[in-house]
């Protein structure tokens, strides 16, 4: 074989190696869609799509009702005229955007525990384990909760 039909070869043999790589690394942004349980497993939140936005709601709490017997309401909410809104549907992830790599950023989480937004970023490790990770101001000062897949969106 002579050397320019090696070097062809070669080439040839890279762009597939290269092509392969790439499309390995595809990932659909709507992977992330369905219904995850949080790490305590103290909730359920599903994640949909508004547009070519990213925004999730709280569908199912572990303790779904106040000792009386009524629906859990946003008691911490700094905002006094949203403490008797109910948990359970309140839409608390926000305006996320698919950046590739499997990453959905500059969204923000909203806290219950505490009524407090955080700034926001997801990242699917795999098909059913998705890594929240809310924070201020940048992403090194934050905390990880990693949330496993309940049920997906099916097309």
């Amino acid at each position: 074989m002579n050397w320019l039909r090696k070097i062809q070869l070669t080439a040839i043999l890279l762009l597939v190696t290269l092509t392969l790589a790439l499309a390995g690394r595809a990932t659909n942004p709507d992977a992330v869609l369905g219904v995850w349980k949080n790490g305590e497993g103290t909730g359920m939140v599903q994640i949909y799509k508004k547009g070519d936005k990213y925004f999730g709601r709280i569908v199912w709490l572990k303790v779904p009702n106040n000792p009386d017997g009524t629906p859990r309401t946003d008691v911490n909410n700094p905002d006094e005229s949203k403490r008797k809104v109910p948990l359970k549907g309140l839409e608390n992830m926000r305006g996320f955007s698919y950046s590739g790599d499997n990453k959905w950023e500059s969204g923000s989480i909203y806290d219950p525990k505490n009524g407090s937004d955080y700034s926001c970023e997801m990242t699917l490790v795999d098909e059913n384990t998705l890594e929240v990770r809310g924070f201020i101001g940048v992403s090194l000062f934050g905390r990880t909760d990693v949330w496993k897949r309940q049920i997906s969106k099916k097309k």
